[in-house]
């Protein structure tokens, strides 16, 4: 009788999302490096979007113990404002995409959380779709860690501002320390194998895969 494999966890894919334009001097992209070597010591697949900054360093973090890696890339004709492909980014796999709306979908797809990072306008984006479709699957949702103080302050404004209910509020936590990295994941994959997950469709909007 074969082997029986314990069940795929339902966290193992992790994507990174932040500023692509960070030097390796710098501490946003040192926070994604030193992370991304802390899950990948842990078991934890990364996932980037396969450009330079915070995407690069996650790679090389993940790498540097030993982890697996992943990129989603895709490669710019007429969008000037995107950094594309970065040849110093080389993942264990790599998905080739069309553009960057189906990019960041894969990405969304590809990963079961996101750690997001200080970043611009494109991290924002991921930051704000990530968000509304954890709304809308709530419970079967992909949670999202926001590293960094200074997301206090941004998410006190938007709820300040903006309709933002106790419900989304519940889909993330926000991390100050790279050492609180890793118990805030075990908190979320608890919390999440509390609900059943096996009628969940395999689709890029939805959260988990069984």
């Amino acid at each position: 009788m074969p082997p029986l494999h314990p069940p795929r966890p339902l966290i193992k894919n992790i994507a990174f999302f932040g500023d692509a334009n960070v030097p390796p001097t710098s501490q946003i992209y040192k926070d994604a490096f030193a992370i991304a070597k802390l899950l990948g010591e842990s078991g934890y697949t990364i996932v980037n979007g396969g450009g330079p900054g915070v995407m690069t360093a996650s790679t090389k973090g993940a790498e540097a113990s030993g982890g697996e890696t992943l990129t989603v890339t895709f490669t710019p004709k007429d969008a000037p404002g995107f950094e594309g492909r970065y040849l110093g980014n080389i993942p264990d796999k790599e998905i080739k995409t069309k553009n960057y709306i189906e990019r960041m979908f894969k990405l969304i797809e590809h990963a079961d959380m996101f750690i997001i990072l200080k970043g611009g306008t494109g991290t924002i984006s991921e930051f704000g779709t990530a968000w509304v479709l954890a709304k809308l699957y709530y419970g079967h949702h992909k949670p999202f860690i926001l590293f960094g103080k200074f997301w206090h302050e941004i998410i006190r404004c938007l709820k300040t501002n903006l309709n933002i209910d106790d419900r989304e509020l519940d889909v993330f936590e926000i991390v100050e320390e790279r050492d609180d990295i890793l118990r805030v994941i075990q908190e979320f994959e608890k919390k999440m194998g509390r609900h059943d997950h096996a009628h969940c469709e395999i689709c890029a909007e939805r959260a988990f895969m069984t």
